[in-house]
Order: structure tokens, then sequence, then C-alpha cells
């Protein structure tokens, strides 16, 4: 491990460790069982084995051999027991030379889940208190979910500084199927059930899960690979432009980086930004199709000239749909990038909110970029004025939205700039 995540380590960990010496202090209400904790020990330890995707990240089904647990064995053992268990489960990966020996210590602090529910069970007196008022179990549960929280969030401070309001998004597809599991094992221990027993019945459980993660995770290594045959295919017909009309290509380039950042500055979710990426980098791809006299003309095209390249959304459109899959989604965009907010463009003649979101953004970007740069037959305008004829046109040509977050990205980050001395030019729809 670095030096930082060393540090994150020992602040949560020697926290986690202060705590548990701290419940050692209270009381020890209730009696135990051996073969009650042996068998939750076990039951955690290979719970710990079957891994399955959630959101942005992974959990295991711990919560089957945890909540049994809580019953087995006086509050003050079960962060222990829970550290033990981790520590197991992470030998094997050490021995194999997968992970190194460090990583071990990150067990300790993982164990905050542990130590806010058997807090508060040490606090109610035993666990005998939830099986008198089960409505107890609800802080239970919740001490469960604050505390590991907390510590994770402790610990992305001290690592990444990653706002806690993406770490409450990611959180929560753990903690959601953490609280699906939950009810099942508390609901047989309450009702009586043997703590060892508890955990075989439920784990057979496991075995289902890790059957269904194993298959999922197949799933998802064959949509990551279609998603990298896309990325290539694009990069591809990128460089086939770019070979074709080395201005067009890198233009193309940087309407994608402008693109994404206005599309992260509008909340676009992940599908849509994968769209807008892959939109942007071929909106122009149809132009191969275009006679390289037109493409390369040293000057404005006559009407009929222009007529032809506008046939470029259209074969851009056509040419994305050979290949299928969402890039027929891409060719939808690509088609509609020439369209404009008051329904004067072309091919469709769409307004409005029926142009896709993504085409609206590469639209402005598309546009932003024309201006910026020097082509053959004018020199680039100066930014400034780039900006003023977003905003003259937000509304007409330009969706109202997408422009003013384009005008606010680009004086945040200077994306695209022109050079300072280039002199005023008029605005041109970019073809």
């Amino acid at each position: 491990m670095g030096r930082s995540e060393w540090r994150a380590e020992l602040v949560v960990g020697g926290l986690a460790l202060a705590a548990m010496a701290a419940l050692w202090l209270l009381p020890v209400a209730g009696d135990w069982s051996t073969l009650g904790a042996a068998a939750c020990a076990l039951g955690m330890f290979a719970t710990l084995f079957v891994r399955f995707d959630v959101g942005g990240g992974f959990t295991v089904p711990l919560q089957l051999a945890f909540v049994p647990l809580l019953f087995a064995v006086p509050a003050q053992l079960v962060p222990p027991i829970a550290v033990a268990a981790m520590l197991a489960a992470r030998v094997p990966a050490v021995a194999r030379g997968d992970s190194s020996p460090g990583r071990l210590v990150i067990a300790i602090g993982n164990v905050w889940f542990a130590i806010g529910p058997a807090a508060v069970l040490a606090a109610l007196g035993g666990a005998e208190r939830v099986v008198d008022h089960p409505v107890l179990a609800l802080a239970v549960v919740g001490a469960q979910f604050a505390g590991d929280f907390a510590a994770s969030a402790l610990r992305e401070a001290l690592l990444r500084g990653t706002p806690l309001r993406e770490q409450l998004r990611e959180a929560a597809w753990v903690y959601g199927v953490d609280a699906a599991l939950t009810p099942v094992p508390l609901w047989l221990v309450l009702g009586g059930a043997h703590p060892a027993t508890v955990v075989v019945v439920t784990l057979t459980f496991v075995g289902l899960i890790a059957t269904f993660a194993r298959e999922r995770a197949k799933r998802l290594d064959g949509m990551f690979e279609l998603n990298n045959a896309y990325h290539g295919t694009a990069m591809l017909l990128g460089d086939v432009v770019e070979a074709d009309d080395s201005y067009t290509g890198e233009h193309c380039r940087g309407v994608v980086q402008l693109a994404l950042e206005v599309g992260r500055e509008l909340g676009l979710d992940a599908t849509e930004m994968r769209n807008l990426e892959f939109s942007a980098l071929l909106h122009d791809v149809g132009k191969v199709a275009i006679p390289k006299e037109i493409i390369n003309k040293p000057g404005p095209l006559d009407p009929d000239e222009f007529e032809i390249v506008k046939t470029h959304t259209v074969e851009g459109q056509r040419m994305l749909d050979r290949i299928g899959g969402f890039m027929t989604d891409v060719g939808r965009i690509v088609r509609s990038h020439h369209e404009r907010w008051d329904g004067g463009g072309y091919p469709d003649g769409l307004a409005g909110e029926a142009i896709p979101i993504e085409a609206r953004i590469v639209t402005a970007c598309d546009s932003y970029s024309a201006m910026t740069t020097t082509r053959s037959y004018r020199r680039a305008m100066p930014v400034e004025l780039a900006l003023a004829e977003l905003e003259a046109n937000a509304g007409t040509q330009f969706d109202p939205a997408v422009a003013h977050a384009l005008i606010a990205t680009v004086n945040r980050s200077g994306a695209l700039t022109a050079p300072a001395d280039t002199p005023a030019q008029p605005a041109l729809q970019a073809a």
C-alpha cells in the first residue's frame, strides 16, 4: 500500500481498535454457545468469497451469517470474530501472491459494520432485549449501516476526498442488498432458531447466490468485451475520418472533450454520456462518402454542393446502423446533429426536445469548435465573440440550456480557446 493508504488505514483501523477496547469495558451480558460462534464465523468466512457486482462496486452476502452472530455471542465478541473471519478470507490471496501481506490491515478498518450493532446491543444489555422487543432490531441494523458508512466516508476523505453524495450513491447499492438479505436470518433468530441452525439454513442461499454471481460476472465480462469492440470500431472510424480529412478528424476529437464536459454540466446519466462520447467522435463520419473536391474546397460552397454535404448526417447514420447494438442509438444522434432548436435544421426539421439531448450538445459544441478554429477560407473567431454567438442564438439554433452550459464550461475551463489575436469573423453554421 502507498503512504496515503497506510495513513488512512492507521486512522480508521486505530479508531476501530479503540472502539473494540471500549466495548470490553462494558459488562458482558448473556450466555453464548461455542458451536454458534464457530458456525457463524465459518459462515462469514464462506460468504466473503461470494462476490457479486452492484452499482460501481461489489458486495458479499455477509448478512446471512453476521445477523445470527449478533445473537450467538456477547456483543463484545462480535467485532473480534468479524475481524478474524475477514483476515482468514484474505490469507489465501496473500498466500498466492495476489495481495501483499500489508493489505491484511484493511480488515481491521472494515470491522466498523460490526462495531455499530455491537455497541447498540451492549447498550441494550444483550441480544435478549431485541428478542423481547423486535422493533429494536431496526436500531441494530441502522447502527450497522451508519458505522460502516462513517468509516468508509472517513477513509475516502483521507484518500481521495470523494464527495459524500457520490459515496452515498455507491453505498446505496451495497446497503440495499444487505437490507434485503437481513430479514430472513433475523426472522429465524427471533423465532427461536439456534444461530448455528440459522447459518446452516441460510448458507443454502449462498450457493444459489454464488451461481447467479458467476453467471452475472460472465455476462458483464461479455458486455465489457462488446463495449471495447464498439469503442475500437469507433476509434477506427475516427482514424478513417482523420486520414480522409485531417481537419475533420482533429475537429471531431476536440468536440468530444468539450461535449463530455457539457454533458457532465447538464447531469447526463451513464448511457447518455456513452452515446454522447461516441456521437461527438463520429458526428462527421458520413463525410467520408462526400466527394473530396467538395470537402476540401478552399472557399464557400455553392447551394448544390451544400446540399450534397448535408447528406453526411444520413450517411453517418447508415454507416453506424450497419454496426448495430447501441451504435444504432448513436446513429440517430449523428443524424440529428444539424437540427435546430427552432426546427430550421436538417435532415428532418426536428425542433426542441424532439431532438436527442446528445445531438443538441454536439450541435452547440460542433458550432463553437468551428467558430474558434482556423479554416482554409477564414480565420478563427476570438472566444469572446464565439460565446456571444452562442448566447445570441440560444433559443433559435441552440437549446438554451445547452448553450448556457457550454458557455459556463468554456468560461470555467477555457476549453478549445482560439488565439487571442485572431480577428473577428462572421459566425458560420458548421456543415
